[in-house]
């Protein structure tokens, strides 16, 4: 699924994971997200979004400012060039939905949607090495 979505995306320049995280904080407008309630928001640990946020942060489309009342903690905000690329990514987005639900079945994406959201966040389930439940 990834490489599809990384493929639709393509012309944007971003990744499937990166459009994801620029979606999340743009959704929460002016309260931009602390990289913990970004990382609980996406269920990603906070690791895999510091090392996500690297090139966004690079590349201007995000920064990362001081927390005023705990100063530990960074929030993440998008730059003008940072919600330009996500209106330029959306119709990709978009289009690579439609394709998806079209070929999958929109009752079917909408029942593995609700599925993986309850894996998700469910963090009392684990698999073992074998890959049982």
């Amino acid at each position: 699924m990834t490489l599809f979505y990384d493929a639709a995306l393509e012309p944007s320049g971003l990744r499937s994971t990166q459009y994801a995280m620029l979606t999340e904080i743009h959704r929460r407008g002016q309260a931009a997200p602390s990289i913990g309630e970004l990382a609980e928001a996406l269920v990603m640990d906070q690791s895999t979004i510091g090392q996500n946020l690297r090139p966004l942060q690079r590349d201007g489309l995000v920064t990362l400012e001081r927390d005023e009342v705990d100063r530990r903690s960074r929030r993440v905000r998008l730059t003008p060039v940072g919600r330009s690329r996500v209106a330029d990514a959306r119709p990709l987005w978009l289009a690579a939905q439609e394709k998806f639900e079209n070929g999958f079945g929109r009752r079917a994406a909408a029942e593995l949607r609700n599925v993986l959201a309850g894996i998700a966040g469910d963090q009392s389930l684990s698999v073992d090495r074998h890959g049982e439940v």
